[in-house]
């Protein structure tokens, strides 16, 4: 790619950039106050209170106690050790696991991994567009059920779950209820009272903190069987030294984006809602994956007939312009996405989907130019197109605008 080409990115859903203001509140934790929380002289017992005081604030957002956070290095520990840890520490003779077709492969794989353990595991479907159909989900619930694991907004389509609902059938059927939070924690509401989550999943790096730093809440009294064993950390459920620097950064980033919900919100829905118009009415045979409303605001997921979506990021990043297929996780995958799949698309049709997520520092200049090229870049794809029909007229656009 030319140098001289404007840079813009837009996969914030995969990772964002960390906010200068976190930057400078890490800076002393890297080299001034660099003790270990563990230690029992100053140094670490000043570390452990800076700790502590990030603890009690990425708990309070969710309505939770500082006792019940555990920090991890990243949401695929928190998704493995609430899934296995729950399962291993289980001592009662339900065996049923539930998780929803459109969860994260370190959730499926979790899972997955725990059925070749001797767990049986269903699969909770959803509808067109990646919404669980609680009706499946009420009818796959039964005695034999130890959890059930809900992903809060899609990493890939965006669509928010109706986690409250779904934790009130887990309660009054006496169910353990996980929620992988990392797409929405800081940026939407979330109550774990209110909604009835005994697990959740967080992670810095989604809402412009620090990569390696993230935690797992964990209710009060539930047991869990850790994943590392060694020095006890995290009240014995997660050994390793503490990421001091990475949890300061996570506690300053999750205070920058609750002092700038509502604006920022509004201001990407905005620019959200002006790309997906301006997309579906000026490329023929386009479509939007996912929820039309209730979605997380920075997502968005595109299909594009007669094309893959890998050659339209490929021919997008010769423009300077970072999306993606998918999810970061599995992007280097050649098989069709398991999440669209779910959602009763094909096989081509789910190759030929992109997804474009915006964040804090997308500008209307910078939405502007993928709504000028994104079409040229589709229309030179679909001339040498195997899957193009002969005769297709491709200057009509076949798709109806969507309400976001």
């Amino acid at each position: 790619m030319a140098n001289h080409l404007q840079k813009i990115y837009l996969d914030y859903a995969s990772t964002t950039p960390v906010d200068p203001a976190v930057v400078q509140t890490m800076l002393p934790y890297l080299n001034q106050d660099f003790g270990n929380p563990a230690s029992i002289h100053w140094a670490g017992q000043s570390a452990y209170e800076t700790v502590e005081s990030a603890r009690q604030k990425l708990a309070h957002a969710i309505k939770a106690q500082s006792k019940e956070i555990i920090f991890t290095s990243s949401a695929t520990e928190s998704n493995n050790l609430a899934l296995k840890g729950l399962a291993l520490a289980s001592t009662s003779k339900k065996k049923k696991i539930i998780i929803s077709a459109v969860e994260h492969d370190c959730v499926f794989e979790s899972a997955r991994w725990l059925a070749k353990q001797g767990f049986e595991l269903a699969i909770a479907p959803v509808d067109q567009y990646g919404m669980v159909q609680v009706s499946k989900l009420k009818e796959l619930l039964d005695d034999n059920t130890l959890l059930v694991s809900v992903i809060h907004a899609s990493n890939e389509i965006g669509t928010i779950q109706p986690i409250a609902e779904i934790g009130k059938l887990c309660r009054a059927n006496n169910t353990v209820f996980h929620v992988d939070g990392a797409q929405t924690y800081g940026k939407i509401p979330i109550d774990v009272n209110q909604m009835k989550i005994d697990l959740l999943t967080s992670s810095a790096h989604k809402i412009y903190g620090p990569k390696g730093i993230a935690f797992l809440y964990k209710r009060e009294n539930l047991k869990l069987t850790p994943l590392l064993h060694g020095g006890s950390q995290e009240w014995g459920i997660r050994s390793s030294t503490l990421n001091v620097p990475g949890i300061v950064g996570f506690a300053k980033a999750l205070e920058v984006a609750l002092k700038n919900q509502k604006k920022e919100s509004q201001d990407i829905i905005q620019l959200r809602n002006r790309l997906s118009t301006k997309i579906l009415k000026t490329v023929p045979y386009s479509y939007l994956n996912g929820h039309p409303k209730h979605r997380v605001y920075n997502i968005l997921n595109f299909r594009f007939d007669f094309i893959e979506g890998e050659s339209l990021a490929l021919g997008l990043d010769q423009h300077g312009i970072a999306v993606s297929t998918g999810s970061a996780c599995s992007s280097p995958k050649l098989e069709p996405s398991r999440v669209l799949l779910a959602t009763g698309l094909t096989a081509v049709q789910a190759h030929g989907s992109l997804r474009i997520s915006l964040g804090r520092w997308t500008t209307q200049q910078e939405v502007d130019k993928v709504i000028q090229v994104l079409p040229k870049v589709v229309a030179s794809l679909r001339e040498i197109s195997p899957f193009k029909p002969e005769k297709l007229d491709l200057k009509h656009n076949s798709c109806s605008s969507t309400n976001l």
